[in-house]
C-alpha cells in the first residue's frame, strides 16, 4: 500500500505539473471506490486546479472556480486515496490506455489525470473546501511536523504496542508496515514494546528514526515493491534500501543475525532479534515461574 513517502512523491510531481489547468470533464469506468460519482461529475467540471497537498496518505486537489459568479460552483477539494494499488498519472489523451484505469479528468490543454486501481481499494470524494478543516480533524499528526515533546506525549502515554501504534492513522497519520518496520529497526525497539514503558530518550530516539526514515524514501521517490509508481508511471528506489522489510531468512545488515518475521497487529512485522531485543518480555516471563518453584519446593517439604 501507497505511504507517506510513496504519496509525497505522487503529490510533488502533479503538483509541478497541474495547477493552473481547467477540468473539462470527468469520465468513470468502475464507480465502486468512489463516494458519489455523480457529485463529482456535477461539481468539478468547469473547476481550475490550484494546489495539490498530501494528508497522511490522502492526496488533495484544491479546486477554484475560475470566475466568481453565482453561476459557478463553489471552490472544491478532490480527496483521493490509493489504497493498495491505486494509481495517479498525468497523460495525453491520446496515449494508450491502460487496463484496470478507472478514472479521466479531461484538462484544458489536452492532458488527462487518470486513476488507475487494479484491486479497486481505492478512495474518492469530493467535499466543499469549507470543509477540509473538519476532514483533517480526523486524521493523526503528521509524523514529519508533530514536535518532540508532543510525539513523547502522544505515544508515551499509550498502552498499545509500537507496531499497532505506528499503524494507527489517528494516532500518525502516513505510517504503514514498510515503514514502522524500517523506523522500529533504526530506533532499535521490538514491535511488540509497549509504548508507555518507553523511557524518553527511547521515545526521541522513536520520533527520530520516523523522521529519518521517512525523509530517506522520499528522497529516492518511494518503495516501488507491488504496484506503486509515481505521476509520471515510475518506479520509486527505496526499497533497495529497507534493511528489515521483506528480509525475513537473510542476515541482518548490522550484525549478521537472521531477520525474522512475526504478526503483530495482524500485519506481518520484520524485526531483527538481536538489534530489537524483547529482552523485557523475557524477565517477566521468568519472574512468573518464581512462585511456581516456590510452591513445588514447600510440597516436597511436606511430603
Amino acid at each position: 500500500m501507497p505511504e507517506l513517502p510513496e504519496v509525497e512523491t505522487v503529490v510533488r510531481g502533479l503538483r509541478s505539473s497541474l495547477p493552473g489547468s481547467m477540468i473539462d470533464e470527468v469520465r468513470f469506468g468502475k464507480t465502486d471506490f468512489v463516494d458519489d460519482p455523480i457529485l463529482i461529475s456535477e461539481r468539478v467540471p468547469g473547476l481550475k486546479i490550484a494546489g495539490v497537498t498530501r494528508l497522511g496518505k490522502f492526496i488533495c486537489i484544491g479546486l477554484d472556480p475560475v470566475s466568481a459568479s453565482p453561476e459557478t460552483s463553489a471552490g472544491q477539494c478532490l480527496i483521493i486515496h490509493l489504497g493498495m494499488t491505486g494509481q495517479l498519472t498525468v497523460a495525453q489523451s491520446s496515449d494508450p490506455v491502460q487496463s484496470h484505469t478507472h478514472v479521466f479528468f479531461a484538462l484544458d490543454d489536452g492532458r488527462e489525470l487518470r486513476y488507475r486501481d487494479i484491486r479497486r481499494f481505492g478512495r474518492m470524494l469530493t467535499i466543499p473546501a469549507s470543509e477540509l478543516a473538519a476532514f483533517k480533524s480526523l486524521l493523526g499528526k503528521e509524523p514529519l511536523e508533530i514536535e518532540a515533546e508532543e510525539f513523547c506525549e502522544h505515544f508515551g502515554s499509550r498502552r498499545a504496542r509500537l507496531k499497532a501504534l505506528l499503524l494507527d492513522q489517528s494516532v500518525l497519520c502516513g505510517i504503514g508496515n514498510i515503514y514502522a518496520d524500517e523506523s522500529l529497526f533504526r530506533a532499535r525497539l521490538h514491535p511488540t514494546r509497549i509504548a508507555e514503558k518507553l523511557k524518553k530518550e527511547q521515545l526521541l530516539a522513536l520520533r527520530a528514526a520516523v523522521r529519518e526514515v521517512l525523509e530517506e524514501a522520499i528522497l529516492f521517490r518511494g518503495s516501488s515493491v507491488s504496484d506503486y509508481r509515481d505521476s509520471e508511471g515510475k518506479r520509486g528506489n527505496f526499497q533497495l534500501k529497507h534493511r528489515v522489510y521483506k528480509r525475513d531468512g537473510k542476515p541482518c545488515v548490522q550484525c549478521k543475525a537472521i531477520i525474522r518475521r512475526m504478526i503483530v497487529a495482524g500485519r506481518g512485522t520484520h524485526f531483527c532479534p538481536t538489534c530489537q531485543p524483547a529482552g523485557r518480555v523475557r524477565r517477566a516471563a521468568k519472574k512468573s515461574m518464581k512462585p511456581k518453584v516456590r510452591a513445588d519446593k514447600a510440597k516436597n517439604k511436606k511430603s
